[in-house]
Order: structure tokens, then sequence, then C-alpha cells
């Protein structure tokens, strides 16, 4: 075996032999309840968890269309319409797509590179003061000269040179620098779909909300268009008392007074759904002026949500995800920054055609080569590669904590919307007995001023009470609608793929 030989051999078997410097990453395990403690009254999916569940992200599986659950038609054009034509989604969806281009630059730099340079020279070279032959790139010249201000006399000649160059160079990944750069950028670009798949969640949370809000005020618009029609008959009643002399010019008074306030709230009523519509417009994607939603009042109820484990948010949640993966991504870092100790080894190989002519490339002649490896180290950087090394470290700490600090955050936001539920539930059946009560207890008190045993005061009171508790009975129900919207979203987006795998 000569020495070339052997040389190639040791470069090859130090390439295969490469190690991965830096901490292989290890998925961190977070500690989560056996059960949320807002879950009483909801369906539990699963009763089996453990006190410690590593991170698992199933953020991947696609959540399927979960507003239908709510069977309103109008709902499910406006999500199908969000999907595709909302621009924050589209940026997110960009981001994405270049993370994997990010992706694809790393891992080029497993591959050697190789340039190529083509070029054409004409020349002409003159003679000089004494006769030369030069064979130089090709050239012929000759000249003679006199001195002594007599003529002087030269020959020249034009001639064209071609030439073609290649340059290879390869700097094979011994220390794992590459696959720790790789698994940083693929880690990143899994960090930036979960975004992606979080943004597009937050859309539609955000819609649905919208949305439902809309359609409270709908059902407010109703109330308030039915109170004003109310009090133009109290109006009346009163008139005709007054006529009849039986109650003061003061009552009539009242009675206009409070009509004219509830057509101002009827009134008042349109600013906040036309600030919904717009929204809701431009989460579409279409401009406020070319999106128009018809008057429906609220008539749906919320559905029953089934509940699963805690440890279920780890693989459901997309910004718990995303978490997860930065700190995957961190910890890749950590070997990117380690690998800077090592030596780096690049091997290099040139390659030449040269001629007068294109026909020259092709000849022996003109061909020239040449290879070899060439190892570099740093050997003094004031303590830059430590400083780095340590920085990196500090990051993942940092994303770990940031992790652990989703998943806690996560947990809340799925309480806080089961005790919501669970507490408007509750609610909802005393208020609207209190609304139908306070119904009742003004159609007492108008009847009892008919025949003149209550002031005009006590009319108002009860239809004051009897607006507010109806009111506030439409109002919880929108409320119940947006909090099922917002556990959907805590609990990521949906659970029948929880169910069936």
């Amino acid at each position: 075996m000569n020495k070339r030989t052997g040389l190639l051999l040791g470069v090859l078997g130090c390439v295969l032999c490469g190690c991965h410097v830096g901490p292989d990453y290890v998925r961190t395990p977070v500690a989560m309840p056996r059960h949320f403690k807002e879950a009483q009254g909801h369906a539990i999916i699963n009763a089996k968890n453990t006190d410690w569940k590593r991170a698992h992200p199933r953020d991947h599986i696609d959540r399927g269309p979960w507003w239908k659950i709510f069977h309103d038609k109008k709902l499910n054009e406006l999500e199908g319409r969000l999907n595709i034509s909302n621009q924050t989604i589209a940026a997110a969806y960009a981001n994405y797509c270049q993370a994997m281009a990010l992706v694809d630059e790393a891992r080029a730099s497993y591959f050697p590179t190789l340039n190529g340079t083509i070029s054409f020279t004409r020349q002409k070279q003159g003679g000089g003061a004494t006769s030369f032959v030069s064979n130089s790139n090709g050239v012929t010249s000759t000249g003679t000269a006199s001195t002594g201000g007599a003529a002087t006399t030269q020959s020249s000649r034009i001639t064209n040179s071609h030439t073609i160059l290649f340059n290879a160079s390869w700097v094979p990944d011994i220390w794992g620098l590459v696959y720790r750069q790789v698994q940083a950028s693929e880690a990143g670009a899994q960090a930036s779909g979960a975004l992606l798949a979080s943004t597009r969640l937050a859309a539609q949370a955000s819609l649905a909300q919208f949305y439902f809000e809309l359609r409270a005020l709908d059902t407010d618009q109703q109330l308030l268009d039915a109170t004003v029609r109310n009090y133009y008959k109290a109006l009346q009643l009163t008139k005709n008392q007054y006529r009849s002399g039986v109650v003061a010019r003061a009552d009539v008074v009242q009675a206009q007074s409070q009509l004219e306030t509830a057509k101002a709230q009827a009134i008042n009523n349109g600013i906040n759904r036309a600030i919904f519509e717009h929204a809701i417009a431009v989460l579409i994607g279409v401009a406020p002026a070319d999106l128009n939603l018809s008057p429906r009042p609220l008539r749906a109820q919320p559905p029953p949500v089934p509940v699963g484990i805690p440890c279920e948010l780890l693989e459901r949640r997309p910004d718990v995800a995303q978490a997860e993966r930065l700190m995957a991504q961190a910890n890749a870092e950590i070997g990117v920054a380690v690998a800077a100790y090592f030596p780096t080894l690049t091997l290099t190989a040139t390659g030449s055609f040269f001629g007068k002519g294109l026909s020259h490339w092709i000849s022996l002649p003109a061909l020239g080569w040449a290879y070899g490896p060439q190892l570099s180290q740093l050997i003094y950087d004031g303590g830059l590669r430590a400083a780095t090394v340590r920085a990196a470290k500090a990051g993942y700490q940092s994303t770990l904590a940031s992790y652990r600090q989703i998943v806690l955050t996560a947990m809340q936001n799925v309480e806080d919307d089961l005790a919501t539920i669970r507490i408007l539930n509750r609610e909802a059946v005393v208020q609207n007995a209190a609304a139908a009560d306070a119904v009742k207890a003004l159609s007492l008190v108008i009847n009892q001023y008919k025949s003149g045993v209550v002031p005009y005061s006590s009319v108002i009171t009860a239809q004051t009470a009897a607006f507010t508790a109806q009111k506030t009975a439409a109002d919880v129900t929108g409320l119940r609608m947006t909090a099922t919207v917002g556990l959907i979203t805590a609990l990521g987006g949906g659970w029948e793929q929880c169910c069936t795998r």
C-alpha cells in the first residue's frame, strides 16, 4: 500500500467513524395531575394517567372541523373561508416553508461543492528591442530594433486561449457539526409547523367566538326591539289613564322617558355588532364592506365537550408542541457550539484544461490536476468557544423553563374554561327562572297599575327588572357558547382522535 492510498483510507476511516459531539436530546418529563380539578360534570375520555408524562406531541394529527359540533351552517361556511383566505395563517405557512428550506440548506453541508470556470482570452503581444521567442500561453512573438533614431521593425501575433477549471471541496462531518445543525434546523421547522397549527387554531377559535358574540347581540337586539314595543304599549296605556283623569301628567312623562331610553339602547347595540362583523370579515380575509351577516338570534345551546386526561395536552396542543421542539433545537445548538473545539478537515481537488482551441481540451498535455487534504484547528480564541457553549446551555435551560411554563398555562386554560362552563351552566338555570319570574311580575304590576292599586313608578321598576333579567339570561347563553369554544381550544382543538387512537 503506497502513501497516497494509506492517506485516503485514513481519511475515509475518520469520516465513517465520525462521532456526534454534544448531548443527545431526551424529551423532558413533566409533572401532570391525574385529573382536572374542575372536570366534575364533564364526560371523561380516559381515566388512566401517571404523575409524569414525557412529551410526545401529536399536534400533527388533523383536528378536523371541530366547529361543526355546533351545527351552524353559517359558522361552517365562515370557518371554511378562514382556512383558505386568512392572511395571518398565510404568513405562518410561508414561515413554515422557509423553515423547511433551511433544513435543506443545512443538509447541503453533508455534500461536497464543485465550482466550474470557463474562460476565453484573445490577446496581442508586440515585439521588443531584442529578438525573443515566447511559448507562454501559446503566444509566439519575434522582433528587431535599431538605435540612434533609426526605424524600428517588429512582428506580433494575435492568439486565442481557452481555459476550463474545476474546483472541488468537501468538509467531512467527522465531529457531527453538520448533524447537529440539521437536527437544530429540523426541530426549528417542526416548531414552525406547530406555530402554524397554533396560529390556525387561534384564528378558528377567534372566529367562532366572535360569531357567537355577534349572535348574542342579535338576541339582545331582538329583546330590545320587543322591549321598545312593550314600552310603547305602556306609554299608550298611561296616556289613556291620563286622559281618563286616573293618573298625573308625570306618569306620561316617565313612560315617555322609559321608551326613549329603550330606543337608545336598541340603537347603541348596533355598534358592538358592527365591530364583531368587521372583525369576522378581517379573519376570513375580506374587506369589512364585503361581508354582511343577516341578523339571527342565538338559539343553539352549547354541546357537551368530553374532557381527556391532563397528559393529553402534551400531545394535542400545538403551542406545547412548539415549545418542546424549540427545546430540541436548543439542545442541538449545544452540539454545534461544542463542535467548534475540534479540528476541521477539508478535502480539495482541482482540475484544468488549457489550449489554444477547444480541440486542445481533450489532449492529455492540456490537463492539469491537484488534490490534497487540509487540517485546520483554532489554537486560541480568548475564551470565545467556551462562552458560546455556556450560552447554548443557558439557552437550553431557558427553553426548558418556557416549556414547563407553557404546560402549566395550558392546564390553567383548561381548568379556567371547565370552571367557567360548569358555573355558567348552573347560572343559566337560575337566571332563566329569574327572567321568567320577572316577566310574570311585570304582568302583575301592569294589571295592578290599570286598577289604580300601584303608582307608575312600580311599573318602571318591574319593566327594568324584567329587561335586565331577560338580557342577563341571553348573555349567559352567549357566554356558555364562547366558553365552550375556549375549552375546545384549550384542549388542543378537538378530541375525536384522542378517543380513537
